[in-house]
């Protein structure tokens, strides 16, 4: 399992090398090529959506191996052609599978010493934002409660700024869960009432499941208190 991460890892981060070299050409190293590396990257980006598309139809037919597979070489792909976007989504659903498998430590990996680089470096505050939610669940899942709070935090933070209400809302039942994690039942109760407060508002029944999960892990007594 591992071994697995670190092998997309190191195909990510070495394509990334070469990528930089073959931009650091001057026009005199590559004229006449240009057409040539033109039509490279559009091969490498057409790849890129093959393998994404592949590794979706893995991952909801519950393939799980062969999708992070998949998504690793569209990763690959993308990261080539300079598609710095579509790499950065590759990447994140690199991670959520491996959420899935329950490989907490893989799936962080992946988005805070790839993705969220990658986004920074793009300028995507989208992006990040994306990152802090993903890194926020992860961390909870692992019970890592100081760590999940302050990326959803942060994901909030960013998604008020961008203007992004489900994202604000995923913040807000984030933190829920973590202070429910932590037996702050009422302060949970109350960030629960805001996030059903915000999907009204927003006139969403996105959350309409996840509030009600979260509120039934309230003890009844408690969340009265």
């Amino acid at each position: 399992m591992n071994k697995s991460l670190l092998a997309i890892i190191f195909i990510i981060l070495a394509s990334t090398a070469v990528a930089q070299t073959s931009h650091s050409l001057s026009d005199a190293d590559v004229a006449g090529g240009g057409a040539i590396n033109i039509v490279v990257s559009s091969l490498d980006e057409n790849a890129g959506n093959t393998y994404f598309s592949e590794a979706e139809k893995n991952e909801r037919s519950g393939d799980y191996n062969e999708a992070l597979n998949l998504f690793g070489k569209a990763a690959f792909e993308y990261n080539s052609s300079r598609q710095f976007s579509r790499y950065g989504s590759a990447l994140m659903r690199l991670s959520n599978v491996h959420y899935l498998l329950t490989h907490y430590t893989e799936a962080e990996q992946v988005v805070l010493n790839v993705a969220l680089k990658n986004y920074s470096k793009i300028g995507s505050r989208a992006g990040q934002m994306d990152s802090y939610g993903q890194l926020g669940r992860i961390y909870l899942a692992s019970n890592k409660l100081t760590q999940s709070l302050w990326f959803y935090t942060q994901q909030g933070i960013l998604a008020r700024q961008i203007g992004s209400s489900a994202a604000n809302i995923e913040s807000v039942l984030g933190i829920a869960n973590v202070k429910i994690r932590k037996k702050e039942y009422v302060m949970a109760s109350k960030d629960i009432n805001k996030a059903e407060t915000m999907a009204k508002s927003a006139n969403t029944n996105q959350f309409k499941g996840q509030i009600r999960e979260a509120r039934a892990l309230i003890p009844v007594k408690k969340s009265k208190s």
